[in-house]
């Protein structure tokens, strides 16, 4: 029997949702769904082109309670500015979790995708960020850089923001981009070690495979939220710093132990025990921040739940609407 399957636009997508509040409260919601039983997660499927300069991952995730799930699929191929083409584009379906029916299309070019991850950064601020931060940093000068700093300050509203670039054209135009978006006092800094030193948050969203953050860097009341490893290979904090940070929290740990940074620990035969997840904290499973001087770490790689969260909230809220093309399939 036929039914309706609604098509969404990356530009009809901006119209209905943004990066906010509301968006890291739904985030926090997939991330407590995570931590509960009757989750169904399987393993990222990545794909490496080499000889493109791509990358491709397939997302997916059950969480009960939820009337949906979401597949998204999230190319990345690097040299398509050359080519006057963006790096990310892909797009997520909406089946329903009772039927298994195509429910919607979000062609989305990667938007949903950056704003969630962007999120999941706010919760992890939300959680385990010092409560008052002066200043922020940031490592990295793409979409992300500047989507992180802004979903940190809906939860820690700092004054200033340091900015570290390896192309210092680039990172001048990311914090001009961020003083006026967020109306703070932004500043390029030379190198890594002086951006974590002036800071109380930092996140790293580079696709470093040598560590930019170092056991040596960290300092009573920062916290660190590394988000760019999402492959194998990839490593922006040292595993000397995971050990040395009070607390080490994970998106999932069996994602971090083989595409984020806990990945490099585990190799060296570092933090061997049980970890916690974010999703844990989230629900008081498990302990974040305790006090204002600790070092704190948090390893994103990205979760299905987050992509099945986002994905249901969009269809909510297009209910009723008449967003999108609606076809008979």
């Amino acid at each position: 029997m036929a039914h309706d399957v609604r098509i969404v636009t990356e530009a009809e997508l901006r119209r209905v949702i943004g990066l906010d509040r509301g968006l890291v409260d739904v985030i926090e919601k997939a991330f407590a769904a995570l931590a509960g039983e009757g989750v169904v997660m399987p393993p990222i499927l990545s794909m490496a082109l080499e000889e493109a300069n791509g990358e491709v991952d397939v997302k997916t995730a059950y969480l009960p309670g939820f009337d949906g799930f979401a597949i998204k699929v999230s190319p990345g191929f690097f040299d398509n500015p050359k080519l006057g083409l963006a790096s990310l584009n892909g797009l997520m379906i909406l089946f329903s979790a009772r039927t298994g029916l195509v429910e919607a299309l979000f062609l989305d070019n990667g938007y949903l995708t950056d704003i969630r991850t962007a999120a999941a950064g706010a919760v992890a601020a939300r959680h385990l960020a010092p409560k008052e931060v002066e200043t922020a940093a940031v490592l990295g000068t793409g979409v992300q850089a500047r989507l992180q700093m802004q979903a940190a300050h809906l939860e820690r509203p700092f004054g200033r923001v340091l900015v570290w670039g390896r192309d210092a054209d680039k990172a001048g135009a990311c914090a001009s981009d961020l003083q006026e978006a967020l109306g703070v006092e932004a500043e390029v800094v030379g190198d890594p070690a002086e951006a974590v030193a002036r800071s109380q948050l930092v996140v790293t969203t580079t696709p470093a495979r040598e560590p930019l953050v170092t056991a040596e860097m960290l300092h009573p009341g920062l916290h660190v939220t590394a988000m760019g490893s999402d492959q194998a290979g990839k490593n922006e904090v040292a595993a000397e710093a995971l050990v040395a940070a009070d607390l080490y929290v994970a998106d999932r740990v069996a994602q971090c132990e083989t595409a984020g940074e806990l990945a490099s620990a585990r190799a060296k035969g570092l933090m061997t025990g049980l970890l916690p997840e974010l999703g844990e904290v989230v629900t008081g499973a498990a302990a974040g921040r305790t006090s204002g001087d600790q070092v704190t770490i948090c390893d994103l790689t990205g979760t299905g739940a987050q992509d099945t969260a986002i994905a249901s909230h969009v269809s909510a809220l297009l209910q009723g609407g008449a967003t999108g093309t609606v076809i008979r399939a």
